[in-house]
């Protein structure tokens, strides 16, 4: 059982540590909370100037519950490795891997739980976290970023609504029923949570979004911008290439876009763009990248780092291009001031699935439409993909 701590966080992404340390690094700031358009990325320095910035942050007891794929594992021993250097105490849990793994789990960070005045989760649709957030008491929530799902989580907490990740075609027949019939009641108690209300000390509960995504508050809930200063101040800036760099997605992956689809847009991509390198997501299959790599041409890399932190590093190209996904909000802030262009390029229906969730258009549609400070493709490098 680890030690009880005031702040207490759980992350079970490599990009969610990184918005952790983010999130630790922000508090350390004497302004308060920021609405998200008060910081464009065009105007986000480099990084503090040397005597600059906030001072060190006050450590954070992280508990890394880990998934089960060997990238993803990878890459969160090295953002662990980060989190310590920055004085934060990280726990690796196992939650996964057999029947009984997620109980032991609860049981170990059962009294923790309880006792910790500060929360903060990376992604609040984990039926492990849910399960979690029935037993805390503490004064403040605080939800950071787990990608382009914050904007779904904040529209469905604003309108009440079950959480749902936006890929989810629904389904599953009866066991699948029967199984969500069986997790509501944990299911309500966490949107509870996530609504600002009286704290289970008779106080106040107040619950903090902190993210890098265009989304809207509701009610009571405090935005805070993620500026991604910590990348800045740590890191880069990174040397240029002159070549360009293409981002992969698990669209393929989650069953939303067809396999032959995404790879004749990646194709295309790299024809027009003069693309060298793709930065591969860590869920895409070794089958898919393999294909990827001998039908363009492209080398392919496989970062052990969030890509925030591979770009700011360097070296990287001068043009990133990217799918909808959470880079085209992320890398604007990330890269400031470096003279890289990070482009969109959008995601035609006729690439969709017909297992796609039905939301799944609009929702992507949205990603792209709201990103900031990027460059949108023409509309005839979709339709040449597809």
């Amino acid at each position: 059982m680890i030690p009880s701590a005031p702040t207490l966080a759980f992350v079970e992404s490599p990009v969610q540590l990184l918005n952790v340390l983010e999130w630790a690094y922000a508090r350390a700031t004497p302004a308060g909370p920021l609405p998200l358009d008060g910081i464009p990325p065009q105007r986000a320095r480099s990084g503090p100037a040397p005597g600059e910035g906030p001072g060190p942050a006050a450590p954070v007891r992280i508990v890394v519950l880990p998934p089960t794929d060997p990238m993803s594992r990878g890459q969160l021993r090295r953002m662990a490795a980060l989190a310590r250097d920055e004085g934060h105490d990280v726990c690796w849990q196992e939650a996964r891997g057999s029947r009984l793994a997620p109980l032991r789990a609860l049981a170990a960070l059962a009294r923790d739980v309880r006792a910790a005045r500060t929360v903060v989760v990376g992604d609040p649709f984990s039926r492990y976290v849910q399960l979690l957030l029935t037993l805390v008491r503490a004064e403040e929530l605080v939800v950071v970023d787990d990608g382009t799902a914050t904007m779904e989580f904040v529209a469905q907490t604003a309108r009440g609504e079950r959480l749902v990740r936006w890929h989810r075609a629904g389904g599953g027949g009866l066991p699948g029923r029967v199984r969500e019939l069986a997790y509501a009641p944990v299911s309500a108690t966490a949107r509870r949570r996530f609504t600002p209300g009286p704290a289970a000390d008779g106080g106040a509960r107040r619950v903090e979004v902190f993210t890098s995504m265009p989304v809207v508050p509701h009610g009571a809930t405090v935005l805070r911008a993620n500026d991604f200063a910590w990348t800045r101040a740590r890191f880069g800036p990174p040397r240029l290439t002159r070549g360009t760099d293409l981002v992969g997605t698990s669209l393929v992956e989650t069953g939303v876009v067809d396999p032959g689809r995404y790879l004749d847009a990646v194709r295309a991509l790299t024809a027009e763009h003069g693309a060298t390198r793709y930065f591969a997501h860590r869920r895409e299959s070794a089958e898919k990248l393999r294909t990827l790599g001998r039908e363009t041409g492209l080398e392919i890399v496989r970062p052990d780092l969030p890509l925030e932190l591979i770009a700011r590093r360097g070296p990287v190209g001068r043009t990133i291009l990217s799918f909808p996904s959470t880079v085209v909000h992320t890398l604007p802030y990330a890269l400031a001031g470096t003279g890289v262009t990070v482009a969109v390029c959008d995601v035609d229906p006729s690439w969709l699935t017909g297992s796609a969730s039905p939301r799944a258009r609009s929702f992507l549609a949205g990603v792209s439409d709201t990103a900031r400070d990027v460059r949108r493709l023409p509309a005839r490098t979709a339709s040449t993909a597809g």
